[in-house]
């Protein structure tokens, strides 16, 4: 007979860590990740979904910024049959805006398999996900850090991009839209980047 100390989860077990790294174009000017605790892996029982938002009180994790909805986004954890890995799947959670898995794009309440490594975007936001297994069954860790330029840029793991660029490649269309400016020379050139 299993003694109960056999069948619980000890502190040894090796534990999952989704390793998550962030990039917003306005991080430098504004402290959107001052509710995150960057630097610090945090324990998760598999068995509560991890939310981030801007809803301090319904989400695990929040973002210091106002076009954030309030519940963005869930992370879900879930085994298969005859698989000792824990593996997750994300779930859109705002109504407002689409939520992009690599290059799949996510509705209100849709959900898919995060693969080991994601690119997900929300707004003007880029996270990049990093699976890292571990045997427990019953809990992960999440890990959360911040990047100095987009993910996208450094992976390529994006779509063609939407709205023209300006001939010199220098200029990030998001920034031109939020001064209003926009891109006033245009070439066929597809750039990597959101």
């Amino acid at each position: 007979m299993m003694s109960m100390s056999q069948t619980m989860e000890t502190e040894e077990d090796l534990l999952t860590c989704l390793h998550i790294k962030f990039y917003h174009p306005l991080q430098i000017s504004k402290d959107l990740y001052g509710l995150l605790p960057v630097g610090t892996r945090r324990r998760h029982s598999a068995d509560d979904p991890v939310r981030l938002g801007r809803d301090t009180q319904s989400c695990s994790y929040s973002l210091v910024d106002p076009r954030v909805s309030r519940k963005q986004l869930a992370l879900i954890a879930y085994r298969l049959p005859q698989n000792p890995d824990l593996l997750f799947s994300i779930q859109n959670l705002s109504q407002r805006g689409r939520l992009c898995v690599n290059s799949s794009a996510l509705g209100f309440l849709e959900r898919m398999d995060l693969p080991d490594k994601a690119l997900i975007r929300f707004g003007e936001y880029e996270m990049l996900i990093l699976r890292e297994s571990g045997e427990a069954k019953a809990s992960f860790e999440v890990d959360f850090d911040v990047l100095a330029v987009p993910p996208s840029r450094e992976t390529c793991s994006c779509g063609p991009v939407s709205t023209p660029v300006m001939d010199t490649g220098l200029m990030n269309h998001i920034t031109a839209e939020i001064r209003g400016l926009g891109p006033q020379e245009t070439d066929e050139t597809l750039i990597c980047h959101s």
